[in-house]
């Protein structure tokens, strides 16, 4: 296969449209997840980056620890400074404790740069690790269960809410330290004198419970808003996707009303959050000073008594307001919240179960023989097929026909494995496509689709682009087989050129796509409707090429127009999700409700070309 397929392309879920209907194939909504898999989750973080996370602690801590002691050292150089006066031995040792002095705000200053530097990277390269993570399990879900999330959503959990979750590392082993600090002056002032530890710990019980309210009101409005936060993001997707509709349907008003309606929701709880906050940051404000009043006013009674010095009065009233600084653990434990609320988005995403692959190969000496046994598809409460029976013998071209919402997309997606049966199973020479180990399937099973998504930096690569390597020669051959050739020699650079500077119609975007699946053409190739965009000459030359000059094997073809049917070697006749009959094109024909149904195709067809967004059939989940 080329490529890992949008849902469009896999014959999955459509998004929804822009005039607002739901869409007909998701698969419900996310899994609800505990906060246990979020704190698992930003544990992996912590582990994935346990190097830099511990570095950032030694050096918080020692930076605290550097804090905490210049008080003492001030208080004592104070001291040395005072008793300088008294005699000649007055005052010894004073310029060591200056110096002293000046080593730790030093090493502070030093430590605090690190810490920043080390922080801003840890940060980054735990988003990388989780949006690494999190894409490459949405594409080991397959687009079918990947479903459930719209592509807004899907955007936000993995660019907003990883960067947010990233940060939780960084942020915890910052924590730590900010509780050091505290701690550490609450030590000294016990030290220095009992009751003016005593004198601050009257007022500690206030600063744990707003501390544990500010925690338990921002976890709840930071969670609604990064659901709301991720509906307008959906939205907002979604009517970008549609746009040349909404342009041509003069609905772009009742479109922006429609991303905006939860603006005022999301608005609402970002007031909320701000509130919380501000009342936790009004709060320890005023608890920090009455702190401090208190330690320095019982300082100064016990500096009458003669129980303390000058010096110690001045450390004291420092440490007062370092140990009062426990109210400014508030903008970490911000952080915390939003990472945690963060990483439940990101775990809902991970909860979902990936596809199973087994080990197995291929016979060597197979054709590819293809097997539908009692396959049944359910799409949204839907029964799309049901009790689906269909042999598709080795090497030959097989035409899957029927009218709208007959489920031949669906068929086409369960044939390759790009969704699974909810009952049945599928077989490929013999062998379940659910036991094949998924290298050997992808390099066996190719697809093109009717809207194919390229990658690559120019056009070669993006033809060349798949699960094998491919020479310059076979991407040519393969963009003749497609009549692609033409076009592409007349660009600048010919195979050369930069796909974004290409200017390609649909048609030529489409032959694009199939010369990507002839050049990696293995025991299937399976075209989803991938010429609905080609005049009838060039859908005759690409339907000729496709039997002489790509690699032979088995070919699956959904397809509309009659002269697809008539060169396949069979035609399966799907209505109503079942296999209606199969056989030869020029028997079936015979058949007054066959032939309705390339009348019916026609008109649709009529009613695409009239579409200026060209979206009137465009990812039929269950056609």
């Amino acid at each position: 296969m080329a490529t890992q397929p949008t849902d469009r392309e896999a014959g999955g879920a459509p998004e929804r449209s822009p005039h607002g209907g739901p869409s007909e194939d998701r698969p419900g909504s996310p899994p609800v997840r505990t906060g246990r898999d979020a704190d698992r989750l930003l544990l992996g973080a912590l582990r994935h980056s346990a190097g830099r996370t511990t570095a950032i602690c030694l050096l918080s801590c020692a930076s605290a620890a550097a804090a905490v002691a210049l008080p003492a050292v001030l208080g004592r150089t104070l001291d040395l400074a005072l008793d300088s006066g008294d005699g000649p031995d007055g005052g010894a040792g004073l310029p060591r404790w200056l110096a002293l002095c000046a080593l730790l705000v030093a090493a502070e200053v030093l430590c605090d740069a690190a810490t920043a530097y080390l922080t801003g990277v840890t940060g980054a390269r735990s988003t990388a690790w989780l949006r690494r993570r999190g894409l490459g399990h949405l594409l080991s879900v397959g687009p079918h269960r990947a479903a459930r999330f719209t592509s807004g959503d899907l955007v936000t959990r993995l660019a907003g809410n990883a960067a947010e979750a990233g940060h939780a590392p960084a942020t915890a082993a910052g924590a730590f330290a900010a509780l050091v600090t505290p701690l550490g002056a609450l030590a000294a002032l016990l030290l220095i004198d009992p009751w003016l530890a005593a004198a601050f710990c009257a007022g500690v019980p206030l600063l744990v419970l707003l501390l544990r309210a500010f925690a338990r009101s921002s976890s709840e409005s930071v969670s609604h808003y990064q659901r709301v936060q991720g509906r307008i993001a959906a939205h907002l997707v979604e009517a970008l996707a549609g746009a040349r509709t909404v342009a041509a349907a003069g609905t772009a008003g009742r479109e922006r009303a429609r991303v905006l309606a939860p603006l005022p929701e999301l608005s609402g709880q970002g007031r909320r959050m701000w509130q919380v906050y501000g009342r936790a940051v009004v709060g320890s404000g005023v608890l920090v000073p009455l702190l401090t009043a208190a330690v320095l006013a019982v300082g100064g009674v016990r500096l009458a008594a003669g129980a303390v010095s000058v010096g110690e009065l001045l450390a004291a009233s420092r440490y007062a307001s370092l140990a009062a600084g426990i109210g400014g653990i508030t903008t970490q434990l911000s952080s915390l919240v939003r990472s945690r609320a963060a990483a439940r988005r990101a775990a809902e995403l991970l909860a979902v179960p990936p596809v199973e692959h087994g080990g197995r190969s291929l016979p060597p000496d197979g054709t590819g023989r293809l097997e539908l046994r009692g396959v049944t598809a359910v799409r949204g409460g839907r029964t799309v097929l049901r009790d689906v029976d269909l042999t598709v013998p080795g090497g030959t071209t097989v035409a899957v026909v029927g009218a709208s919402g007959s489920g031949k997309s669906t068929l086409a997606a369960l044939a390759g494995r790009l969704a699974d049966p909810d009952e049945g199973e599928v077989l490929l020479d013999g062998v379940p496509l659910a036991g094949l180990d998924p290298g050997v399937l992808r390099r066996e099973v190719g697809y093109a689709f009717e809207r194919p998504a390229l990658f690559g930096a120019t056009v070669g690569e993006a033809i060349g682009f798949g699960p094998r390597e491919v020479d310059d020669r076979a991407v040519a051959r393969a963009a003749r087989a497609a009549s692609a050739d033409v076009f592409v020699n007349r660009l600048p650079a010919g195979y050369g050129t930069a796909l974004a500077d290409a200017p390609l119609s649909g048609g030529e975007f489409q032959r694009l796509g199939l010369a990507r699946a002839f050049a990696h053409a293995g025991r299937l190739l399976i075209l989803d409707d991938a010429t609905s965009s080609l005049d009838s000459v060039t859908e005759l030359q690409v339907g000729r090429a496709l039997t002489r000059e790509v690699r032979a094997g088995t070919r699956l073809l959904v397809a509309h127009r009659v002269s697809s049917a008539a060169r396949a070697d069979l035609v399966a006749w799907l209505a109503d999700g079942r296999v209606r009959a199969v056989g030869p094109h020029e028997a079936l024909w015979e058949i007054p409700e066959y032939r309705a149904v390339f009348a019916a195709g026609e008109a649709d067809a009529d009613g695409a070309a009239a579409d200026p967004a060209g979206t009137a059939a465009a990812g039929e989940g269950a056609r």
